[in-house]
């Protein structure tokens, strides 16, 4: 497989979708809204770019299943599987706040091979290919080189549902704005990944994820230099629904506080 060329097919397939998402961004109507749970909102625009990159990126790979969070397909794949969160910062894009985007990942045999993440406001395309390093717009992008909470700018997301950990939540962020630059909280976890994945933040960290939430922002910030962990500092972040990405140079520090809280 050549993943360089495979991934070329993806970013032009991911670009024809965000089109179709900044046109309909001018027209939307927030009585279009549907809710899937609590403050969990999903539109027709979601729906339908989900399947527009099904159907293209099924092209690509003829026996590949599909992990979607719309579930606009199913299929279960032998040995690849996209990964696709359609779009990412859905309540971002339903109010009008300009920070969203499209994330596709392809697993092989449980291993990430590939991650593009694309940034609709910004026109920024991450991406990375087992085998190469991470880009952004064709440009070798790499983690920061922050040695310490001092230095740096965190990134977080906020619980918008399953508040029973909320409590520990604030504890932690007040410790961390304390200690560093400020936390941020963009409300897409595929950005905020990436982000980190090219020195804007230097570590993100959040629970309550789902794998398309991330799968391709973890790879690429792995691919980029950076270090991915669950909360306990163990490899289990999908599974858990918990992550924390960072420079590496920040991991120590950033366990440690997060261990106070989360145990």
């Amino acid at each position: 497989m050549n993943y360089e060329l495979l991934c070329n097919k993806v970013i032009s397939i991911v670009k024809l979708t965000g089109n179709f998402i900044r046109k309909e961004a001018m027209l939307f109507d927030a009585k279009n809204i549907e809710y899937k749970g609590l403050n969990d909102m999903v539109s027709y625009v979601d729906k339908t770019a989900e399947e527009q990159l099904v159907r293209n990126l099924d092209k690509l790979i003829i026996d590949a299943g599909f992990l979607t969070e719309e579930k606009t397909s199913t299929r279960t794949g032998k040995t690849y599987t996209w990964i696709i969160d359609p779009l990412d910062g859905t309540t971002n894009f339903i109010h009008g706040i300009p920070t969203y985007g499209i994330s596709v990942a392809l697993y092989e045999d449980d291993k990430a091979v590939l991650g593009v993440v694309y940034e609709l406001n910004r026109s920024e395309m991450f991406y990375s290919y087992k085998g190469g390093p991470a880009f952004m717009n064709k440009k070798e992008i790499n983690v920061s080189i922050n040695p310490d909470f001092k230095s740096s700018l965190l990134a977080t997301g906020f619980p918008y549902y399953e508040f029973d950990k909320q409590p520990q939540y604030i504890e932690l962020l007040t410790e961390l704005m304390q200690k560093s630059h400020g936390v941020r909280r963009i409300g897409a976890a595929a950005i905020d990944l990436v982000y980190t994945a090219c020195g804007r933040f230097d570590a993100f960290f959040e629970y309550n994820l789902q794998k398309w939430d991330f799968a391709a922002g973890c790879f690429i910030v792995q691919q980029a230099g950076g270090e991915v962990f669950d909360f306990s500092g163990g490899n289990d972040f999908f599974e858990k629904r918990e992550i924390l990405a960072t420079n590496g140079k920040l991991t120590g520090e950033m366990l440690t506080a997060i261990k106070k809280y989360f145990k």
